[in-house]
């Protein structure tokens, strides 16, 4: 393990969880739910294997939770109707987001293409990001709209992680063009931009 163990900490349920919860993040994001153990995942947050049991149940119950911790299309509930597609445009242009934003998303790549954790990711991506995006949507195929929404958004945010840096330029411009019509087309009625 190349992480730098915790100090030990004082004993409070709710930070002990999240501590516990971050160090899980972390490592079954490096590592994957195979590899990641309890002993290290407790390690990494400064609490023991016993605690990591008494909040979580275990391994599958901790990587469930730590799966719903990362998972959130909370943001859509504020977001403008009107400038949803020119925003998530600009934001794709962008480079990669900070380090922890890039974790999280490995965490979950990693948990999509392992057959033990796929399955557990299908529940979770369903509950926390397709039901609130479809709900968002409204209207008529708002279950096929999402999923169209959601994939396009996942392609997007793979492409930015390895790129690496944000666009300039012409190429900036002709890409966050064609990203608004793509994202724009997902979120009308009726299969079309607007």
């Amino acid at each position: 393990m190349t992480d730098a163990l915790a100090p030990p900490r004082p004993r409070h349920a709710e930070s002990t969880r999240a501590a516990i919860l971050e160090a899980a993040k972390r490592q079954f994001g490096r590592l994957g739910y195979d590899n990641a153990t309890l002993r290290d995942i407790a390690a990494l947050a400064g609490s023991d294997v016993a605690l990591v049991r008494r909040y979580f149940g275990g391994k599958e119950g901790l990587f469930v939770e730590a799966l719903k911790a990362s998972i959130s299309a909370d943001r859509l509930r504020t977001w403008s109707r009107e400038t949803f597609a020119q925003d998530v445009a600009a934001m794709m242009a962008e480079g990669p987001r900070d380090e922890a934003h890039t974790h999280g998303f490995q965490f979950l790549l990693r948990a999509a293409t392992s057959p033990t954790t796929a399955p557990l990711l299908n529940v979770a991506i369903q509950e926390r990001f397709l039901e609130p995006i479809r709900d968002w949507l409204g209207g008529a195929d708002s279950k096929a709209r999402a999923r169209v929404l959601a994939a396009s958004f996942i392609g997007l945010l793979v492409e930015r992680l390895i790129r690496g840096e944000a666009l300039a330029g012409r190429e900036r411009e002709v890409f966050m063009q064609r990203v608004a019509e793509v994202i724009e087309a997902s979120v009308a009625e009726g299969g079309t931009g607007a």
